[in-house]
């Protein structure tokens, strides 16, 4: 199960709205149809409040996915919940990209708050 308890955060430098964004290119999780490996990237775009997330930490969360069977949906949503509910960011989007298999890719996309523009489709 994916450890929320990895997590860390340190207070935002400012109150001034900027962007964050984080891309990991190497998340692995399980297939739980076919025990196979599933391969992607994590797009992490979030305005803090008060908290920004630890990257090393980040970096922990991401690898306790590796022996999780979940799907990709539920892996972009569960991301995006669980920092939601540590952070409570002004807004914050997850965008999963994963390698094609049998012919297809997927693009899943998980957002929370109101997403500029910029943004909006991931």
């Amino acid at each position: 199960m994916p450890r929320t308890d990895l997590l860390d955060f340190f207070d935002s430098p400012t109150t001034r709205g900027y962007l964050i964004e984080h891309v990991n290119e190497e998340f692995t999780s399980v297939c739980p149809k076919t025990g196979h490996p599933d391969f992607g990237s994590i797009t992490l775009r979030y305005q803090p409040q008060a908290s920004c997330v630890e990257l090393k930490s980040l970096k922990l969360y991401y690898q306790s996915f590796r022996s999780e069977g979940i799907f990709y949906e539920a892996v972009t949503n569960r991301i995006c919940d669980d920092l939601v509910s540590r952070m409570s960011p002004a807004w914050l989007q997850v965008v999963s990209e994963w390698r094609g298999r049998g012919g297809i890719r997927s693009r899943i996309v998980a957002s929370h708050g109101t997403v500029p523009d910029a943004f909006a489709r991931g």
